[in-house]
């Protein structure tokens, strides 16, 4: 059996536990709360999740090195960069226009009870200038903090350095070479606890959401959620084919494994390992270019998230009464494409950003209290569809450059890891 087989057979496993529990009313006993679903499902899915972001700031240092490395050639760097953030920011506005214009259409929101948990506390979330001059710090406490645009910027210089320093810079780059290989190995042997992972983590969730919350905010969560899905399996399809001319059904297929550990850990960034080694191993993607463009992804892109961030402002904003005027309207695309540079790639790093976006509009806050019950289920959505798009991407700025392998992309063995 595929590991992906294995992962969809225990994560379907864990969904019907979880709501057998919450439907039985299993998860009000006091031994079954504090013991199963806070205790074994808690600590099982928190470990594995856990093991991942371990590596996130040594596999995104080290594959990013390597990638800058590997491209010699400055000049190649600024054209894959420059294509690369132009296409992020573009399925980001696509995704925002979406979601603003089917909301507006349906009224999503109108008569919405706004009374829903009201005891929401917002966060601070970085202004867009905090944003810019986080680039630059100590690389040291950049990493120790997981401030990955500061990580991600400081391994493209040092990469850069290491071509023009001569044998000095060959005998690193040796060193460098030699400890990704021992990274990746490293994730190879934590993604094989993956399918019980992702068990305790569903079973969890479920357990003590059950279908109550849903029911509450049916349309607001079954817009997002239809959102999410078209643009994950018609959007990103379509742009694939226009732009690179790769068959978007072998990319779909082969994205399985990527978009089960999104959905299971509600992280882009816990998900590095797995998405780089999907697109360098299953898609052909050179690894001088995944290793740029899916961190940088998973720092920036973040499609999902402008999603919920679109259908939420009108959301909000019908249930209190308030039209969107033209000007609001541009000012949240705007707001929600900037801050999804700047939105961490963890768990309801969205409902952070949102703030930003609620205030731009001229929308009270307290808005987010109404949508907070049932976000942990479309943020585990949306992480998918995130990693999605950086894939997606990847793939179409590796076929420009010729840095795909066509064989390896058609080949619906490759890359397959057997359990």
């Amino acid at each position: 059996m595929t590991l992906t087989k294995k992962i969809i057979i225990f994560m379907v496993a864990g969904a019907l536990l979880g709501l057998t529990i919450n439907l039985s009313g299993l998860n009000e006993n006091p031994w079954v709360s504090e013991y199963l679903i806070n205790g074994l499902f808690h600590v099982i899915g928190q470990l594995f999740i856990l093991s991942l972001k371990m590596l996130v700031v040594p596999l995104v240092f080290v594959s990013l090195f390597c990638g800058t490395t590997a491209l010699r050639d400055p000049a190649m760097l600024g054209s894959i960069g420059g294509r690369t953030l132009g296409f992020y920011l573009l399925t980001t506005a696509l995704a925002l226009g979406i979601a603003l214009t089917f909301a507006l259409l349906i009224g999503v929101g109108v008569g919405a009870d706004i009374s829903t948990n009201p005891g929401y506390v917002a966060k601070e979330g970085k202004s867009f200038i905090d944003v810019i001059l986080s680039i630059i710090d100590n690389p040291i406490a950049a990493m120790a903090e997981g401030n990955l645009l500061a990580v991600i910027v400081f391994s493209i210089l040092l990469g850069l350095s290491a071509t023009m320093a001569g044998k000095a810079g060959e005998q690193v780059i040796d060193f460098f070479k030699a400890f990704n290989e021992v990274i990746m190995k490293l994730v190879m042997l934590i993604m094989h606890f993956a399918p019980y992972a992702v068990f305790a983590i569903l079973a969890k969730v479920l357990s003590e959401l059950g279908l109550d919350a849903i029911r509450a905010l049916a349309g607001y969560f079954f817009t997002v959620l239809a959102l999410l899905i078209f643009h994950a399996l018609v959007v990103y399809p379509l742009l694939l084919k226009l732009l690179s001319g790769l068959n978007p059904l072998t990319f779909l297929r082969k994205m399985e494994a990527a978009v089960t550990f999104a959905f299971g850990t509600s992280s882009s960034n816990a998900t590095i390992p797995v998405t780089l080694r999907t697109v360098t191993e299953r898609l052909g993607v050179s690894k001088s270019v995944g290793s740029f463009t899916i961190p940088f992804g998973a720092t920036i892109n973040m499609d999902g998230t402008a999603i919920m961030q679109g259908v939420a402002t009108v959301f909000i904003a019908n249930a209190y009464g308030v039209d969107l005027n033209s000007t609001q309207i541009l000012m949240v695309v705007l707001m929600a494409t900037l801050a999804s540079i700047g939105s961490a790639g963890v768990p309801s790093a969205g409902l952070v950003m949102l703030q930003g976006v609620l205030l731009q509009a001229g929308l009270p806050i307290e808005g987010i209290g109404m949508i907070l019950g049932i976000d942990r289920l479309l943020d585990m959505t949306r992480t998918a569809v995130n990693i999605t798009g950086d894939s997606a991407v990847t793939c179409i700025v590796a076929k420009s450059q010729g840095q795909l392998d066509q064989s390896v992309y058609d080949d619906p063995n490759a890359g397959v890891i057997k359990e």
